[in-house]
């Protein structure tokens, strides 16, 4: 079930009725059932698969939390280390199973094959689950805060149970941590018109961003990868370009939707997109872009690793080991690997070149804020950034670097000249929508960049003033969205991940 189908616009309501209707001791349990039935709608046999997550971590939880009552202390670092280390080694074991194991094998197969031995395929194909990425990652982070100390372990295993399927997240974040999410399960949350229309205006924010702007950007970015060697140059750059943009869009679209269907309900999820593409740097970048995953690498990984107080040579090496096995988790292909290894050695040159960038700025008596020296920076990571998309959009190591290779060979810049500009995925007016589309996104998250948050500065603005800005987002989404045939709803990009 996605956020931009019928399906969800029944199932949302009726869910969000019938909590508010039912008593506050039994709310967290309808709760429950209509989070593991979203999820049983793309495939019932795979809620086996967050079922067994569920129970793996909560018994972990326990199983620590009387490991901490042993008196001897060896014996009690040795059973914290054993739960924390059975709980990974069964949730990334499945993880392995249904998500690479596929990469694995194809990968030894061609090792193999260099020294004439033939490996025979596996006799089973297995489908990757929505969301398992996701899910596995929220509770495998509820073990290591039970370790910590940070939390003590949920004792309920059925509201621990919602903490990692609960609904309006569950299939591509953010990743919620348990210090956020689980103490909110037994909060009551009585009905407040106010939250309600805050979250409502959140998810339609998200629903433009997904429907009007990343699914029309879709087309052409389709379109371009997949006949790039029959089209110039820049048309590769174009729709590199513009996919930057859709990836923003998708991802950050279902965030604001999953944010304001928890707001209505009355929970707080946390940010996951803060304006990325205005980011100076690429550390700064990092820092906004997929919140909750690259908080969750810095947290359970990087500083685990060492993070940056072991000298800077271990520094860099951590950043890259991070920004590697973040590459990896989006997907088994050594596309995301490559894409992953690029943004590791952005953060890494971006770190070691800070003294010498400062002292030439110093000596050029360039300030730093100054609004040129802001723009050119922020378009700079973003170009940066989005070379590496190239790696993450194509299909292949070999059809990116061929992709490339015709940008810049036979670029043609002025190939899409006039009425050519409209042949390569968009027609005119859907190409003019775009355009009108991407400045009201460049204004959304300028007033975001400037005031932190705009839903308080709408709301105190006169009531014809805002219901006309209310009813121009509604329409904006009804009007130009993009719609297939049946108006069946575009799939979430992060949803293969």
């Amino acid at each position: 079930m996605l956020f931009n189908s019928i399906d969800f616009l029944l199932f949302f309501p009726l869910v969000t009725a019938a909590y508010f209707l039912l008593p506050h001791r039994v709310r967290w349990v309808w709760l429950l059932v209509s989070s593991y039935y979203f999820y049983m709608c793309w495939n019932p046999r795979y809620v086996v698969l967050i079922a067994l997550s569920t129970v793996v971590t909560w018994l972990s939880g326990l199983l620590l939390g009387r490991a901490a009552q042993v008196e001897d202390a060896r014996r009690r670092a040795f059973l914290r280390r054993l739960w924390v280390a059975l709980s990974f080694a069964i949730n990334l074991a499945v993880l392995f199973c249904f998500k690479y194991f596929g990469f694995f094998w194809q990968n030894l197969t061609a090792l193999a094959g260099l020294f004439g031995v033939t490996l025979r395929q596996p006799g089973f194909d297995l489908l990757l689950p929505v969301g398992i990425s996701f899910y596995t990652f929220q509770a495998l982070g509820y073990t290591v805060d039970v370790y910590r100390g940070e939390l003590p372990a949920e004792r309920n295993l059925f509201r621990y149970a919602l903490f990692v399927s609960f609904f309006p997240q569950l299939v591509a974040g953010p990743i919620e941590r348990s210090k956020n999410l689980l103490s909110q399960l037994s909060e009551r949350h009585g009905f407040d018109p106010d939250r309600v229309r805050d979250g409502l205006l959140l998810m339609l924010w998200g629903m433009f961003e997904k429907i009007v702007v990343a699914d029309r950007i879709a087309y052409l970015v389709s379109h371009v990868f997949d006949r790039y060697m029959e089209l110039p140059g820049i048309a590769s750059v174009l729709a590199v370009l513009l996919f930057g943009v859709q990836l923003y869009c998708d991802f950050a679209g279902y965030s604001d939707i999953a944010r304001g269907a928890a707001e209505v309900l009355g929970f707080r999820l946390m940010v996951n997109f803060r304006q990325p593409y205005f980011a100076r740097s690429t550390q700064d970048f990092w820092r906004r872009w997929h919140i909750s995953l690259s908080s969750w690498f810095r947290d359970y990984l990087y500083i685990p690793l060492g993070g940056s107080r072991r000298g800077e040579k271990r520094k860099y090496a951590n950043l890259l080991a991070v920004q590697l096995v973040s590459g990896l988790w989006h997907g088994a292909n050594w596309t995301y690997v490559v894409w992953g290894g690029l943004n590791g050695l952005y953060q890494v040159a971006g770190a070691a070149l800070a003294p010498w960038r400062q002292r030439a700025c110093e000596r050029l008596r360039i300030r730093k804020e100054n609004p040129v020296c802001r723009v050119l920076s922020a378009a700079f990571v973003f170009l940066l950034y989005d070379f590496s998309l190239l790696f993450f959009r194509a299909p292949s190591l070999r059809a990116a670097l061929s992709m490339g290779k015709r940008a810049l060979l036979h670029l043609q810049p002025f190939a899409l000249r006039g009425d050519a500009l409209y042949t390569i995925g968009l027609a005119k007016p859907q190409f003019q929508v775009m355009l009108w589309a991407l400045l009201a996104l460049f204004l959304g998250d300028l007033l975001k960049e400037r005031l932190g948050e705009v839903r308080p500065y709408l709301t105190r603005l006169p009531l014809p003033v805002r219901w006309a800005a209310y009813l121009a987002g509604l329409f904006a989404v009804l009007l130009f969205g993009m719609y297939g045939p049946g108006y069946s709803e575009a799939q979430f990009i992060y949803f293969q991940f």
